[in-house]
């Protein structure tokens, strides 16, 4: 898990910048959350990219349909193809043998780090300038990390208010 904080380390600042990017827009009045989600387009490649969502309460993305193109809705990459795990040749055996052992404890392991990666990014970049609520998730996960709130909270809460 040490490696995995260090190669998300490295490429915060290409995060953050991202997401101070956001600073620049004027969010369209029917978004109503910004939705970080990740997506770990094949687990054994160890590649990860997020793209935030602008979302209403109902959980469906919000597009901009005015003409005025200096109003945003709709999606924006914030990172692709971040590497948080590299193995060497020699070591693919013994980590695959142990990762079918440990999965779970893995994988939940990894979740948070991801989480407490984009929460520390969200922060760095002025997070109190953005004055929707703004949640991290994995790609179909049934909960997200609050990054206002700084917790884990199910679906049911992400969506009523």
């Amino acid at each position: 898990m040490k490696s995995v904080e260090e190669n998300l380390e490295a490429k915060s600042e290409t995060l953050i910048s991202n997401i101070k990017e956001l600073h620049k827009y004027t969010i369209y009045s029917k978004v109503e959350l910004l939705d970080f989600v990740a997506f770990v387009d094949d687990p054994s490649e160890f590649n990860l990219s997020i793209t935030m969502f602008s979302m209403d309460r109902q959980a469906n993305e919000v597009f901009n349909e005015g003409k005025d193109s200096t109003i945003f809705a709709g999606s924006l990459g914030m990172i692709e193809n971040v590497r948080y795990t590299h193995l060497l040749g020699n070591q693919t055996e013994d980590f695959w043998d142990f990762y079918e052992k440990n999965e779970e404890e893995i994988n939940l392991a990894e979740k948070q780090a991801f989480a407490n990666w984009v929460a520390d990014c969200w922060k760095k970049a002025g997070r109190q300038a953005i004055l929707l609520p703004a949640y991290f998730s994995l790609h179909d996960d049934y909960e997200s990390f609050d990054l206002k709130k700084n917790q884990w909270v199910t679906d049911d809460e992400k969506w009523s208010y």
